[in-house]
């Protein structure tokens, strides 16, 4: 469901991308991109009936003004992590995270209404849809530390991260089928919709910690206590360590690689389409299929890191620092070099295809390094962290997106390649930040009472047994092998 709840969030924040790009008025060519040698040719079979490049009706909006319009649903994305981290670790990740897709769900279905009503109206519409959807990964980062085994974290953090990848996968292919076959109220209506529905399932299946649970089982229940050390959420905590959270080096490390992250991945997110489109001139048909394949190899990637990098870590091959340098390296260079290389590919179709695919594949190693960060560092202020991380890296998606409409007034190939400089820029230096500072060790502010030892990571071998009197370190050797200087290692 926290899968689910994920892809939910990203279709709804991404189905304007590939919408807008029927609902503004635009023309084939300009003055400009008829005297620019590098301007793609349009396909012989190109028919302005059937083609975004070419529309006489809907919104006049500029490059700038759809700029705006794309990025303003970041300018209340990022108001809502820290307040939802908090709600999360006070009150629990269930209800703070549902009721955020929930709002997000009858925004969007209220979208075609508030276009009607002009720039500005659809400005503050993307505002509030980013207020509701702010909360969702802090409360996902609490959910996960309840119910997550560390030894386990990467591989069932990437599950429900996942839900990015698929999410725009469906956002933008199958925006793009109903394009072709409806009006583009239609994407809006039906995936709002879908939110609405996963908020009333989300709501009889969702509990915030194990201790909670009404059917779980005695024997999963133990283990987790074991595995994890606490089964509920923890009131004796006190205060949130702020001082000690802001001047960690380690926490300033992950946000920072993860602004950058989120440069390359708005980037792709909010302008892929529109480069397939204004640049490309490929059909709708085509934009929505060829826009969301990175995102299946994103995906694809992600579940296979998370996987071989808890069994890297079980077998005790690396430590855990240095396999989240490691991935997020990946994480960063090879977005940076396939989307750089795919804007040089100039008008070969197919190049350009394979290396966006490729190239934004190898971010799928971030979610087994940047996106469980906050809970290796704290388990019991990830939300927190995540707040901070995911909030400040969230400027990326106001930043971003406004930068490039203002940078392509002209939608021509060479300024879609200062883009990528950009982006490869910012993706390589935050980069060098997480290499030199990062860590993925409990931090000593994780415990403020001093129970640190007993709450980083148990050790599993301790001579507990299970309802039916078999130890738990028998029964779970294969599984859980190691201890607390393994996960530190």
């Amino acid at each position: 469901m926290g899968f689910c709840g994920v892809a939910n969030a990203y279709i709804m924040r991404g189905c304007l991308s590939i919408a807008i790009t029927q609902m503004v008025r635009t023309h084939s060519v300009d003055s400009f991109n008829q005297s620019d040698p590098d301007a793609c040719p349009y396909p012989d079979d190109y028919n302005p009936v059937r083609n975004a490049s070419v529309k006489t009706d809907g919104f006049d909006w500029s490059e700038g003004t759809q700029g705006v319009i794309l990025s303003a649903f970041y300018y209340g994305y990022i108001f809502t992590h820290i307040p939802g981290g908090l709600l999360a670790q006070r009150y629990g990740g269930k209800h703070t995270l549902g009721l955020g897709i929930l709002s997000t769900g009858v925004l969007t279905m209220m979208t075609p209404w508030v276009a009607d009503q002009g720039a500005t109206a659809m400005v503050i519409l993307r505002v509030l849809m980013g207020l509701g959807e702010g909360t969702t990964f802090p409360a996902l980062s609490t959910l996960l530390a309840q119910w997550s085994p560390p030894l386990e974290r990467s591989q069932l953090s990437t599950v429900v991260f996942a839900g990015v990848q698929i999410g725009s996968v469906v956002s933008t292919a199958g925006g793009g089928f109903i394009l072709q076959n409806h009006s583009w109220h239609a994407v809006f209506y039906i995936f709002g919709m879908l939110g609405v529905l996963w908020y009333l399932v989300w709501c009889f299946l969702c509990y915030n910690d194990p201790s909670s649970h009404p059917f779980i089982s005695p024997e999963e229940l133990e283990y987790l206590k074991e595995s994890i050390g606490e089964t509920s959420r923890r009131d004796d905590l006190g205060g949130t360590p702020w001082v000690a959270i802001l001047t960690s080096g380690a926490v300033w490390a992950t946000i920072i690689a993860e602004t950058g992250h989120d440069w390359g991945l708005f980037t792709i997110v909010t302008d892929l389409p529109k480069y397939m489109n204004d640049v490309m001139h490929f059909s709708i048909g085509d934009n929505g299929i060829l826009s969301a394949m990175p995102y299946l190899v994103m995906w694809l990637t992600s579940l296979v890191l998370g996987y071989v990098a808890d069994k890297l870590l079980e077998k005790q091959i690396i430590g855990i620092t240095n396999l989240r340098k490691v991935l997020a390296t990946f994480g960063a260079v090879g977005p940076a070099i396939g989307c750089l290389l795919a804007s040089y590919a100039g008008c070969d179709k197919t190049a350009v295809a394979v290396l966006f695919t490729v190239g934004m594949g190898f971010m799928g190693f971030c979610y087994a390094s940047l996106r469980v960060n906050s809970l290796d560092l704290s388990p019991n202020f990830a939300g927190t962290i995540m707040a901070l991380a995911n909030g400040i890296g969230s400027v990326s998606g106001m930043v971003a997106p406004t930068l490039i409409g203002f940078m392509t007034p002209h939608r021509s190939l060479m300024e879609w390649r200062i883009v990528f400089w950009v982006m490869f820029a910012v993706l390589v230096l935050s980069n060098f930040v997480f290499i030199f500072w990062g860590s993925g060790e409990v931090q000593p502010w994780n415990d403020p009472n001093g129970a640190e030892e007993d709450m980083e990571v148990p050790d599993i071998r301790r001579k507990s047994t299970l309802s039916g009197g078999e130890p738990i370190r028998e029964k779970y050797k294969n599984r859980y092998p190691t201890t607390l200087d393994t996960y530190k290692k």
